[in-house]
């Protein structure tokens, strides 16, 4: 059995594992990184691009983001932004369509307006385009299938010119291969390579057990999607938590039906993505919808086994039992569930989900798409036993003992180098470590965007335009997880806490 010592390991080589791996090799002084993966290749699950929309959220058009989520999401997407340009991925990893949010109905177009107005000094290229605009640049939404106009008001609010779309299973290989390109730091992946179990070393950090290898790390990083919380339980951590795996599934087009991303008005009732529309950069561009939402007894999609592993980690009892019942007993998140669950019966799959998609796409025939077979992946959507409730968005445990379990669910690919920056700060100040935050800041932060194409005057202008259109028609028709932190004293430690 051959032993491997290494300062840091990171369990899982999809492309948050691999952006910590990028960054400790690059911006600090840490001399060895061990990565371990599971299956036979980089970023084989959720990280793949067939497994994710490929899309970078910056919160610009997601219209379930919050001003000051978006704030944040901003800037961990132009990290991606910078990393691919700075490597020279353009149209390689990295790829730039139009994008909108498309509102359909009075509700939704004012809803958009409102939502431009307050999003605008953040994002101060987005435009508002009419109907007119829109039969220019996105002709599918406005017509159906016999071309005539659709009968219901739109209004899309989106970009031209930005970088919007990214190959997240070629990023992280590129990640890896740049981190092993660093000269002071050696690094080392290990394929095939299943961890089954990590403890505590006699002497100083981990043991991190495999089947046939065992690793020693002073500070262990487990990147590992549902799996980090399987881990994280048999060490005893985050026993509060449990995971609920939902899994997203996909209907490809044979023909760019749009010329750019699409995204549909997130119903502020259910706690899932709304479906939207994507070129895909794996199928020329051909258009692929989705993702539906469906929740399986199992922590990985299209691979065998992990069924008793997701029993392990959900930790069924009566809170558990309580949070499902609260998810449940609303009526729009029923309905959603159980129309998910109908979008995977052949047959039936493709006529129900041709009636969501016409939102999008109103010509859109039933010969024009396909229910794209092995696409997508799960999200591992952590339940609060605590609080009883599913909590959405990335989980992490600190233990404060130089262990950090991770699950990042969308967007956990946007926020890679952002989330990698969070733990590569506390695995620095555990170690005793030097973080190069100036060369840091250089290579992958900047401050503002591009500016906008025309004044941001002339956009609200136009906002004044559609609303005065729709009050004139209303008046003569009609009468909206982080468990565990350092100690407070931790920071203003000045070295490790090995001992």
């Amino acid at each position: 059995m051959a032993i491997k010592n290494f300062e840091v390991i990171i369990v899982g080589a999809g492309v948050s594992g691999a952006a910590l791996a990028y960054e400790l090799a690059r911006y600090t002084d840490i001399n060895s990184i061990g990565i371990i993966e599971k299956y036979e290749d980089i970023a084989t699950l959720n990280s793949c691009g067939t497994s994710n929309s490929q899309t970078i959220h910056v919160g610009d058009i997601e219209t379930n983001y919050t001003l000051e989520k978006a704030s944040i999401t901003k800037r961990t997407a132009k990290m991606v932004e910078k990393y691919c340009l700075q490597h020279h991925y353009q149209n390689e990893i990295i790829f730039s369509h139009q994008k909108m949010a498309l509102g359909v109905g009075e509700k939704e177009v004012e809803f958009l307006l409102h939502r431009y107005e307050e999003f605008s000094e953040l994002f101060p290229y987005l435009e508002v385009w009419d109907k007119e605009k829109l039969k220019e640049l996105e002709p599918r939404v406005v017509f159906d299938e016999n071309g005539k106009e659709r009968p219901e008001r739109i209004v899309g609010i989106g970009t031209i010119g930005q970088w919007t779309t990214v190959d997240f299973g070629k990023m992280s290989k590129s990640l890896i291969e740049n981190a092993k390109k660093e000269e002071d730091t050696e690094v080392e992946l290990f394929l095939n390579t299943q961890v089954l179990d990590i403890e505590k070393s006699k002497k100083r950090g981990y043991v991190v057990k495999t089947e046939n290898d065992t690793y020693y790390a002073d500070f262990v990083v487990v990147d590992a999607g549902a799996h980090s919380l399987f881990l994280a339980h048999q060490m005893g951590f985050g026993l509060e938590l449990g995971c609920l795996p939902v899994a997203g599934s996909f209907y490809m087009t044979n023909q760019k039906l749009l010329n750019g991303k699409v995204y549909m008005i997130q119903n502020p009732k259910l706690p899932f993505a709304a479906l939207h529309g994507d070129p895909d950069v794996l199928a020329d561009g051909n258009t692929r919808f989705g993702p539906t939402a469906l929740m399986l007894p199992k922590l990985e999609r299209y691979k065998p086994g992990t069924y008793m592993d997701f029993w392990k980690t959900l930790r069924f009892d009566g809170k558990i039992a309580t949070a499902l019942w609260k998810l449940l007993k609303e009526s729009d998140i029923r309905s959603y569930i159980f129309r998910n669950f109908l979008f995977e019966i052949p047959f039936l799959n493709k006529r129900l989900f041709l009636k969501d998609a016409r939102k999008i796409v109103p010509g859109l025939k039933l010969d024009e798409f396909e229910y794209a077979k092995g696409f997508g992946g799960i999200r591992p959507q952590v339940l609060d036993k605590d609080k009883q409730k599913l909590m959405l968005g990335e989980a992490s445990i600190f233990t404060g003992e130089g262990l950090i379990f991770n699950m990042t669910p969308s967007p956990g690919a946007t926020s890679c180098l952002g989330n990698a920056e969070r733990d590569l700060k506390y695995i620095v100040q555990y170690l005793g470590k030097n973080f190069d935050k100036d060369r840091f800041n250089d290579e992958l932060t900047e401050g503002e965007y591009c500016a906008l194409p025309e004044p941001i005057a002339s956009q609200k202008a136009m906002v004044n335009l559609i609303r005065a259109e729709i009050a004139r028609t209303e008046e003569k028709y009609m009468e909206n997880v982080v468990h565990g932190k350092p100690d407070d004293d931790f920071w203003d430690k000045p070295s490790s806490k090995l001992k």
